[in-house]
């Protein structure tokens, strides 16, 4: 998409949200469904709550033996939640190194056509380990300094199967790794649902107390 070419559909406040989902062969079957069942409740909880509706922007991004931005960032009405499949391997690392672009590269957008914006959030699902060939040290460099500079929140969910030394690696000590219960990603959407609907309708600086995570999320053990 060229962002210079686009015009903001209203001047409310932004509030970004990057799916970063992996769609390797290991998600084949159950957990793919539940994903996609997920993705799908996600798309029509937004769409029925105007007001998050006219802030709330979603960009998808899937990693495979490739990565793909599927969905580039827009608020809801303007996409259909697409259909994920599953291929190959995981690039993980490219994955979210894609998502940490498009957050700098829609703030920009942001910026200079007079729309304010909340800090966006990255949202990274994974079930296993990143591709040999991924820059794990690289990357939690780069999540730390994006983290510790506010320029976004990082939110790592590891689904059954997932790497957990991997992603406390990758992690920040204000955010450490969660693990879905079993397959539960319709909770999880639906926890998501409702924490970007209070974030977006925040006001700067105000405290806000995300809903319990019991319903969905696991924190391991160390």
């Amino acid at each position: 998409m060229e962002y210079g070419l686009e015009s903001p559909t209203n001047y409310e406040q932004k509030c970004l949200c990057v799916l970063v989902v992996d769609t390797s062969g290991s998600m084949q079957g159950k957990p793919i469904d539940e994903l996609n069942q997920g993705l799908q409740l996600f798309h029509q909880d937004i769409s029925n709550n105007f007001s998050t509706a006219q802030r709330l922007e979603i960009c998808l991004i899937e990693f495979n033996s490739q990565v793909d931005c599927i969905v580039e960032p827009s608020l809801i009405d303007h996409f259909d939640m697409p259909i994920l499949a599953v291929a190959g391997t995981t690039k993980l690392v490219d994955g979210v190194r894609l998502a940490i672009h498009k957050v700098q590269e829609r703030k920009e957008w942001y910026r200079s056509t007079g729309q304010p914006y909340y800090r966006p959030w990255i949202i990274l699902m994974t079930d296993g380990a990143p591709d040999k060939d991924q820059d794990i040290p690289g990357l939690a460099q780069e999540l730390q300094y994006g983290v510790a500079n506010k320029q976004f929140t990082f939110f790592p969910i590891g689904v059954q199967g997932a790497d957990l030394n991997m992603l406390r690696r990758i992690s920040t000590p204000d955010r450490p790794p969660m693990m879905l219960q079993g397959l539960r990603f319709e909770a999880f959407f639906d926890w998501l649902s409702a924490s970007l609907a209070m974030v977006a309708s925040s006001t700067d600086g105000q405290v806000i107390n995300l809903p319990p995570t019991s319903g969905w999320g696991i924190l391991p053990v160390s």
